[in-house]
């Protein structure tokens, strides 16, 4: 599965990187019994018309979905996501210079 998360509106270009990205991924990491790739990419925001012609000649299996911030976390995800030390020491660890 790849996820690709813009800031902005979606762009029909999207697509077209995420097909990308999802051949890449499927003749490099796929194993032999596995399914296709799945890519999801999350926008800003999305016009369902836009999305569909970008996506209609696609080879790969794409979704586009859009998000929405939130000002606070929802009670029932505190104490469930790692803090921000800890995606540090991740991050550090992963670029070999971790502690």
């Amino acid at each position: 599965m790849a996820f690709d998360l813009k800031v902005g509106p979606f762009e029909p270009e999207f697509a077209g990187k995420m097909d990308f990205y999802l051949n890449v991924l499927n003749d490099t990491e796929r194993g032999a019994g596995d399914h296709p790739s799945i890519g999801i990419i999350l926008c800003a925001e999305k016009d369902d018309v836009e999305v569909e012609y970008a996506l209609r000649t696609k080879a790969n299996p794409i979704g586009v979905a859009a998000y929405e911030l939130q000002k606070k976390l929802p009670k029932e995800m505190k104490g469930r996501l790692p803090t921000v030390k800890q995606l540090a020491g991740v991050v550090r660890a992963e670029m070999g210079g971790g502690r």
